[in-house]
């Protein structure tokens, strides 16, 4: 590798002085009616999805025989258990019942079982007076709402089933419930935002590590069958598993991976990716799949895995998950239970209405059961007095956690954390591969649409064209004298925030370097736009994180390929044979992936740098904004002091005396790199500007 001296710095900030008169804005001044900067990730992401997709489609499309339909079967399944997998060893239950009541033609059961050691699972089995061993028996998957299956439009179902003499296990999933896991323990609020944001917050951290919090929650489920096969009540040849909502999403997953599940009704849930980015765009954490399109996976196959076993599809017209994906769904689907000979165990059924709970989609419900869970009887849908809150609570304190010190999703991820072998080779060739990082290719085109002179230099305001259909707007600052010295700027606020009169960037541009600071994708004026998702933490959006690692990249690997292509705008238009890179806050991931990858960044800075994608998995409480500025599965593989170690193998690496950087450090083996980080504290905004003008000038 060629010689890199870097420099990393962790610098307090400085009040910006005003533009004056200048406008610093690119799109704003100039490009307002031809692009929609603040929606372009989304876009660009969207897009790939979509032709992923369609390859999919097109697949699926040409299979002809029973054979093939078996096939993709085989593959499917797969793929799902490679996304998700591996599930963990299966552990004593140590099952208990809390509390016994009787209720109106049936008795209900507070129950606690642990689906792995120290993971408590919360639920009531309700069962109907008169039942007799061999009852058919139905898994309750509950919605987003922090009452989880307690919550009156979820007992209105459950009690229309019992009393129609089915056994119904009803259970907290995670987050909800008993199992809220970032709550006040002397009030038991939420603290996060509710049951998607208690799925999303931790699921980022799963992402990381490599796991995922629909694994958690699908084993939760898959335990809660193993429970249902201790009662001697149960028929284990008759189990059911229905769902609304996150409910939906729930049990379509259980049942694609459990096999003694019989028949499956997810309602309120399926559609297919390809509406859900055209229309809503992807949702909480455990609705995702780790690179899942990008796997060839889609909605449908959570059915098509389960063919010949019987599947209704539960749907309304004004969901928010696309009625015409239910429809295209429905008739891939459909196939191949025509090529089994078994046409009428895929049933759809559709009502006009919005996120709802239908009387016409629970009657038929009621009827699907009936038929295929082998107990016949009235379809009618009841009214139903619901139970208390009270009645219904399964622990002392009403929260897991606290009533028996049980594990949380954060300690289950933390769990997840290994050593990181392998050489540092190996290490970038992973960050590469992990990051969906793509070099770039030819020169990008690139356009100048307005310039102010300052005292000494001048400011070009331009567009480039990035990786996808979308344009990235920059700064470039150039000294009055012509130089070959260059530096490349990353700000995660956007290019103008040092960019005023007696700023860094002039700090630097007067000491000789060309400064070309950009809004990369999601920043600046191509920041978040109108989609904001379900799981935003203050301001920063997880889905679209989440959408990234859909299809198998990562933000972090679409900037660092856009980084990299002003790097060649630097070199072959501007004539830069000399280009230093430097990033402030958490956009020193995004230089540290692309100067591993492009040996042209001779040296690197990074202001208040993100420590470690380790340490977003160790704290409780992170910092959200740099959830979009890490790489799902890397901690499997690599971490950012092992990129910071890389680059610092030949030339001294200076940094900051930060307690969570020498902590990571100090984890890094002993290969010849480590010995050369050394520490360097900036004391105020004019040490910091005299050693950045020493870095660019050594």
């Amino acid at each position: 590798m060629k010689n890199i001296p870097l420099i990393l710095l962790l610098c307090i900030g400085i009040s910006l002085n005003g533009f004056g008169q200048e406008n610093l804005n690119v799109i704003k001044s100039h490009w307002v009616n031809f692009t929609d900067g603040p929606n372009a990730l989304y876009k660009h992401q969207s897009q790939q999805a979509l032709e992923m997709l369609k390859d999919r489609d097109e697949a699926i499309a040409s299979i002809s025989s029973l054979n093939e339909w078996k096939n993709w079967q085989a593959k499917a399944k797969e793929k799902l258990m490679k996304v998700v997998g591996p599930f963990p060893e299966k552990t004593p239950l140590n099952a208990k019942i809390t509390a016994k009541h009787k209720g109106n033609g049936f008795k209900f059961e507070n129950i606690v079982f642990e689906s792995q050691p120290g993971l408590y699972v919360s639920g009531t089995l309700f069962i109907p007076d008169g039942a007799k061993s061999n009852t058919p028996a139905i898994i309750y998957c509950s919605g987003h709402t922090p009452l989880a299956y307690r919550a009156p439009t979820y007992q209105h179902v459950i009690l229309n089933l019992v009393k129609k003499g089915f056994i119904v296990f009803g259970f907290d999933p995670l987050g909800q419930g008993e199992r809220l896991e970032y709550f006040n323990h002397e009030t038991n609020e939420d603290q996060v935002g509710g049951p998607t944001k208690q799925h999303s917050y931790p699921g980022a951290q799963a992402f990381i590590v490599g796991s995922s919090q629909a694994r958690h929650m699908i084993w939760d489920g898959i335990r809660a069958v193993d429970y249902l096969m201790t009662r001697k009540e149960v028929d284990p040849k008759r189990i059911g598993i229905t769902g609304r909502s996150g409910g939906g999403t729930q049990s379509s997953y259980i049942a694609a991976f459990d096999e003694r599940i019989n028949a499956s009704a997810p309602e309120n849930y399926i559609t297919n990716f390809k509406r859900l980015m055209l229309t809503h765009g992807p949702q909480d954490a455990e609705q995702n799949f780790y690179h899942a399109i990008a796997e060839g996976l889609d909605h449908p196959d959570l059915m098509i895995v389960r063919a010949p076993k019987p599947n209704l599809l539960i749907s309304t017209t004004r969901d928010m998950f696309n009625i015409e994906g239910v429809r295209e769904t429905s008739q891939q689907v459909q196939k191949i239970y025509d090529a089994y000979g078994v046409p009428d165990n895929f049933q759809k059924i559709e009502d006009d209405d919005g996120h709802a709970s239908t009387k016409k989609n629970r009657e038929r419900m009621y009827a699907f059961f009936r038929k295929h869970l082998n107990l016949p009887g009235p379809v009618e849908d009841q009214d139903i007095d619901t139970l208390s809150m009270e009645i219904l609570q399964v622990s002392p304190t009403g929260q897991l956690v606290t009533s028996y010190n049980g594990k949380t999703t954060y300690d289950l991820n933390k769990a997840e954390l290994i050593a990181l072998n392998g050489t540092l080779k190996e290490k970038v060739a992973w960050a590469k591969k992990l990051s969906g990082y793509q070099a770039p290719g030819k020169l990008s085109e690139t356009m100048m649409v307005g310039r102010y002179q300052r005292d000494g230099y001048t400011v070009e305001q331009h567009l480039m064209k990035g990786e996808g259909d979308y344009w990235l707007p920059y700064l470039l600052m150039k000294p009055e004298h012509q130089t070959d010295k260059a530096v490349l700027y990353l700000d995660p606020s956007g290019k103008a925030v040092d960019a005023s009169v007696g700023g860094d960037m002039e700090a630097l541009v007067k000491a000789g370097a060309m400064v070309l600071a950009p809004d990369l994708l999601n920043t600046g004026e191509m920041g978040n736009g109108g989609f904001k998702g379900d799981a935003n933490f203050d301001g920063n959006s997880y889905n679209l994180w989440f959408e990234s690692i859909l299809i198998g990249r990562s933000i972090v690997g679409i900037n660092a390929g856009d980084a990299n292509r002003l790097v060649a705008v630097l070199q072959e238009k501007e004539g830069a044979r000399e280009i230093k890179g430097l990033a402030k806050g958490e956009m020193s991931s995004v230089l540290l992936h692309a100067a591993n990858f492009n040996p042209a960044i001779s040296s690197i800075a990074l202001l208040d740098p993100m420590s470690s994608y380790r340490g977003i998995v160790e704290s409780f409480k992170y910092n959200t904004s740099e959830i979009n500025y890490t790489v799902a599965g890397a901690l499997k593989h690599y971490d950012l002091p092992d990129l910071l170690e890389n680059l610092s193998i030949t030339n001294p690496l200076v940094l900051h005396e930060n307690t969570e950087l020498k902590k990571e450090l100090s984890l890094l083996p002993e290969r010849g790199g480590k010995e050369k980080i050394k520490a360097l504290s900036v004391k105020n905004s004019n040490d910091k500007k005299a050693y950045l003008t020493k870095w660019l000038n050594p």
